[in-house]
């Protein structure tokens, strides 16, 4: 009896935990991006959940466009951002205080860190 209660419990911290990380992403957070020629763009992402999809909005020189084909798993994520003809892939990686994202456009790819906005 014990073995099963023991079992039940960490069976369910460890759901709590993964649910807790993927509603922590959820919010507005922000960062730069420096290009290749030394340009340097604001971030404002608007993230939401709904289960294990990620959606929202990001902040461009075109206004604010809708997050397409978001997906969570765990700490992990991956979206795209299209402004106009160009597809903007996303995939990054939740880390409590701090969200790490790989960008790619047009066969250029750069990492920026966002912070959660204040």
């Amino acid at each position: 009896m014990k073995k099963t209660f023991l079992t039940l419990a960490l069976a369910t911290f460890c759901f709590v935990a993964c649910f807790a990380s993927i509603a922590g992403i959820a919010g507005k957070w922000e960062g730069k991006l420096e290009t290749e020629t030394g340009e340097v763009y604001p971030l404002l992402y608007n993230f939401q959940i709904d289960g294990d999809k990620l959606t929202g909005t990001a902040k461009t020189p075109k206004g604010d466009m809708p997050i397409e084909d978001g997906k969570i798993t765990g700490n992990d994520f991956k979206f795209t951002v299209s402004i106009e003809d160009i597809h903007i892939a996303h995939t990054g990686k939740f880390y409590g205080d701090s969200v790490g994202v790989d960008i790619e456009a047009n066969g250029s790819k750069t990492h920026t860190t966002l912070k959660r906005a204040q």
